[in-house]
């Protein structure tokens, strides 16, 4: 059982409104994304084109942030408020799909951004399948 599984798990407050299996993913999704968005944005910096990559690094920096600010307010309560939840997913799921769209513009040039681009991807379908997920 892997450690956001078992905390999730453990949590005195079990919600009845959250697929724990969907949130669970996401919850990784998120602090996955937010390394590899942080981890890309690094190796643009040292990429001899560093000129050209400005946007790519401040789309990996801000989708970075989101994602782990989206992966924080997943592991509190699911108990909260469902406005609140969705609004994180939504800019959570939207961030990792410009941060992709701009990485993969890069893609064949650069391992980082082709790695970067397929984990923003992931990260945004979990977003979405979470947000999709009956209350």
């Amino acid at each position: 059982m892997q450690t956001v599984d078992a905390m999730l798990e453990s949590h005195p407050e079990q919600s009845v409104h959250v697929d724990r299996e969907k949130l669970a993913a996401c919850i990784r999704a998120c602090f996955e994304c937010a390394q590899a968005c942080t981890s890309c944005a690094d190796a643009c910096l040292s990429e001899e084109m560093v000129a050209e990559l400005t946007r790519c690094i401040r789309t990996d920096l801000a989708c970075a942030d989101i994602c782990a600010a989206t992966g924080a307010v997943l592991s509190r309560s699911a108990e909260g408020d469902a406005r609140i939840l969705s609004a994180v997913l939504e800019a959570c799921a939207t961030a990792c799909g410009v941060c992709a769209e701009e990485c993969e513009r890069h893609a064949d040039m650069h391992a980082h951004c082709r790695i970067c681009a397929e984990v923003c991807r992931r990260c945004e379908q979990a977003c979405r399948d979470l947000l999709d997920t009956p209350s």
